[in-house]
């Protein structure tokens, strides 16, 4: 049964402190998939993800576009990619996906590009943009362990 959640984010603030909060349930194995059009703020609830899982600065987080990968060093190692500008499936497998989440958390925008190569432990993540400021992210697992996880999580106050 897949569990879903929807939030709404007032500012990139609060989208990183969600993903601070949701940081809190995620461990080596598994992957994070954005998906929202440009300016949607990936990249702030990516921060927030990144501070919770122990990396020391929300600054050295950046969106991998022309790079691929970046990686930061927390008390679990996260490996945040973007699809944005690959050109097919292979060429996402080819960054060897497997290994990236046998050593830590993966965190992939523009998932939807790669959909079909995504599996095991996923937490998928749409954000729509709502207003200046206003984000509405909707939060949604179909594992059993991760939705039990995800259903007692809190992420708003």
């Amino acid at each position: 049964m897949a569990t879903r959640i929807e939030l709404t984010s007032t500012s990139p603030e609060h989208t990183i402190e969600i993903g601070r909060r949701l940081a809190t349930i995620l461990e080596p194995g598994m992957l994070v998939a954005l998906v929202g059009q440009l300016g949607a703020g990936k990249t702030q609830l990516t921060k927030g993800i990144a501070l919770g899982l122990g990396v020391p600065d929300a600054r050295l987080v950046s969106s991998p576009t022309f790079v691929l990968i970046n990686e930061y060093e927390g008390r679990v190692p996260v490996h945040h990619i973007d699809a944005y500008r690959l050109s097919s499936v292979g060429e996402f497998e080819a960054l060897g996906i497997d290994e990236l989440r046998s050593d830590g958390v993966v965190i992939l925008e523009w998932a939807d590009r790669v959909r079909e190569a995504i599996d095991g432990d996923v937490i998928g993540i749409e954000l729509t943009l709502e207003g200046a400021t206003q984000r509405k992210l909707c939060i949604f697992c179909d594992s059993p362990r991760l939705a039990d996880r995800l259903a007692k999580l809190r992420l708003s106050d």
